[in-house]
C-alpha cells in the first residue's frame, strides 16, 4: 500500500491556497508533515465549498483572517497514516473529516445533551487543535501555511485530529459521504437532533440554501406534515418540493400590509411548531421567532450573524411558552451520528443526490467559489483526481 512507504515521512502535494483575503486561490505544491500523536493523515478524494469557507476567504484583516491559509472543511477521503496512540483508524479506512470534534471522553461527548466537547472545544484556530498554534503544512520555501477548521480539505493530503474523523462505510459514494462532512448533517440533524421535530408538526425554514434544505430534507424524514420555506428566491420553491418542502412565502410577494409571521400563523393556525433560522441575520432570527406557535413554538437558529448584530426579542413572548436556542452542526455527534445518516442514504432514505448541483477538477476550484457567490449552486464537488 502507498501507507508503507509514505508513513512517517513528509509528502509533497498540490493545495489550493488562500494567500489574501477575497483573492482567488492558487495551486502550489506543499509539503504535508506526517501525523503526530493523535492524529491521522488522509488523502482527501473530493471536497466541496461550504458558505463557511467562502466568509472566512473573504476576510482581509486579522485575526481570524490568517494567510497563508487551506481551506476547506467538507471532504471524503482514505486513511494514509495514523500517530502515536491512534487506534479508532487504520491505513485504507474510508473517512470524512468534521470541524466539530468528538472525543467520546469528556463529560459533554458521553451524553446525549450536548456535542460540544469540553477536550477540545471549538474554535476558528489556524493549527491543530490540541495545541492551536502549530502546522502541518508549509510551502516550497519551508514557511507555514495555516489551517482552517481543523480540517483544510483543500489538499491532495491533509492531517487531522483523531477527535475530528468519522469512519464511513465504503460502499458510501466518495461525493455522497463528502455531503455529510458539514452542511447537510447540520440541517438534517437540526431537524432530527436540536429540535426533535414530531410526526404530523409544522415546520418553517429561513433561507433555502443548502443547510436550509437539508432542515426540509430532516423535517420530511421525522414524518412533519407542513414544512414551509421562506425565501425570497422564487426559483427555491420547485428545488425546495425535491427535498419535501409544501408550501412556499416569498417575503417580497407578500405586500406591506402583513409580515412574513403573520402570513405563518394563518398558514399554521396559529404559528410554527418548529422554525429554523438558517441565513444568519438576527432581523430573520426574530422574524422566525416570532413565526413559532405560542406554548410550544420552538426556534432553532442554525446562521451566524453575519455583521455581528445582536437578536432583540420581546420577553412577553418567552413568558407565553416559545423558545429559541442556537445549534453547532445541528446537534450532530459526528461519530455516531453520521454513520446512521450514512446507513439511511444506503437504505434509499436520506436523499444526498439533489444537493451536487456542480462538479469540477480540482485545478478548477475557483469556479466553485464563482458559483457559490453567484447563487448558483448547492453543492459543488471539487474532485481531486479528475
Amino acid at each position: 500500500m502507498e501507507s508503507n512507504v509514505t508513513a512517517g515521512k513528509s509528502i509533497r502535494c498540490k493545495a489550493a491556497v488562500s494567500r489574501a483575503g477575497g483573492e482567488p486561490l492558487v495551486i502550489e505544491e506543499v509539503e504535508v508533515a506526517p501525523p503526530q500523536a493523535w492524529e491521522v493523515r488522509i488523502k482527501i478524494v473530493c471536497t466541496s465549498l461550504c458558505h463557511s469557507d467562502v466568509t472566512f476567504w473573504r476576510m482581509k484583516n486579522s485575526p481570524p483572517a490568517i494567510y497563508p491559509r487551506i481551506f476547506g472543511h467538507e471532504a471524503f477521503g482514505v486513511v494514509e497514516s495514523v500517530g502515536e496512540h491512534v487506534e479508532e483508524f487504520k491505513a485504507g479506512d474510508t473517512v470524512v473529516p468534521v470541524f466539530l470534534p468528538h472525543c467520546y471522553g469528556c463529560v459533554d461527548c458521553s451524553t446525549p445533551r450536548s456535542n460540544m466537547c469540553s477536550l477540545l472545544p471549538f474554535q476558528v484556530s489556524s493549527g491543530m487543535p490540541r495545541d492551536r498554534d502549530s502546522s502541518r503544512f508549509s510551502d516550497n520555501m519551508g514557511r507555514t501555511i495555516h489551517h482552517f477548521l481543523n480540517v483544510s480539505s483543500f489538499s491532495e493530503y491533509t492531517v487531522v485530529d483523531v477527535a475530528h474523523l468519522v469512519k464511513v462505510d465504503p460502499a458510501l459514494p466518495p461525493e455522497k459521504a463528502c455531503l455529510l462532512s458539514c452542511g447537510v448533517s447540520t440541517g438534517v440533524g437540526a431537524a432530527w437532533k436540536a429540535a426533535e421535530v414530531e410526526e404530523g408538526s409544522t415546520v418553517a425554514v429561513f433561507g433555502l440554501g443548502a443547510v436550509g434544505l437539508a432542515v426540509v430534507e430532516g423535517a420530511r424524514l421525522r414524518g412533519a406534515a407542513k414544512i414551509i420555506g421562506v425565501d425570497i428566491n422564487p426559483q427555491k420553491f420547485e428545488l425546495g418540493k425535491k427535498f419535501g418542502l409544501t408550501d412556499f412565502v416569498n417575503p417580497n410577494e407578500i405586500g406591506d400590509e402583513r409580515s412574513v409571521s403573520q402570513v405563518i400563523s394563518e398558514m399554521t393556525g396559529g404559528g410554527a411548531d418548529y422554525c429554523f433560522e438558517c441565513i444568519g441575520l438576527a432581523s430573520l432570527m426574530q422574524s422566525a421567532y416570532e413565526s413559532s406557535r405560542k406554548g410550544w413554538g420552538k426556534t432553532i437558529v442554525l446562521g451566524v450573524e453575519m455583521h455581528g448584530k445582536p437578536l432583540s426579542l420581546d420577553t412577553r413572548r418567552i413568558l407565553e411558552g416559545k423558545w429559541i436556542t442556537g445549534s453547532l452542526f445541528g446537534g450532530i455527534k459526528a461519530k455516531t451520528d453520521i454513520p446512521i445518516l450514512a446507513k439511511k442514504y444506503l437504505d434509499k432514505e436520506l436523499h444526498l443526490d439533489s444537493f451536487i448541483t456542480h462538479e469540477v477538477g480540482f485545478e478548477d476550484i475557483n469556479k466553485a467559489f464563482e458559483l457559490l457567490n453567484e447563487g448558483k449552486s448547492l453543492r459543488c464537488i471539487i474532485w481531486m483526481d479528475k
